[in-house]
Formats: structure tokens, C-alpha cells, sequence
């Protein structure tokens, strides 16, 4: 898994680092850190879910899932 989590803000689907208080998504009214270096409010809506993907979460996103995909695993 990544270690960003996506959330829709601010009329667009923006990712985070910020831990999560509970299930799988950020509650509305949340102000949450994204990775393009806004702090935005969260709107866990099924509508703001259809909302554009913010471009620079989408491409700091990638850098970070590269950099976890590279990085050596631990066997057990």
C-alpha cells in the first residue's frame, strides 16, 4: 500500500500524507495537508469523488508510489 491517501477538496480529488481518523476516507469539514502543499478542506461527498484529479497531487503521488515501489521489501 501507499502511503498517501486521495481526498476531494476544494473542487478537485487532491493526496495526502495525513493520517486518516477513521475507515477509508477523510470526513467532511477535515482540514487535511496535501501534497501539492495546500491545506484544504475535505467534502467526502459522492459527488466531489467525480471531481478533476488535482495535477500536482497526481504527480507527486506518482514520485512517492515509484519511491515505495523501488525500495527494498523485507522477507520474513
Amino acid at each position: 500500500m501507499y502511503p498517501f491517501h486521495w481526498v476531494p477538496a476544494n473542487g478537485r480529488r487532491h493526496a495526502s500524507l495525513d493520517k486518516r481518523p477513521w475507515g477509508n476516507a477523510y470526513p467532511s469539514g477535515m482540514v487535511v495537508n496535501t501534497l501539492c502543499s495546500q491545506e484544504v478542506v475535505a467534502d467526502a461527498t459522492r459527488e466531489a469523488w467525480l471531481w478533476t484529479t488535482c495535477d500536482d497531487c497526481n504527480a507527486e503521488a506518482r514520485r512517492v508510489a515509484e519511491a515505495v515501489q523501488g525500495a527494498p521489501r523485507l522477507s520474513v
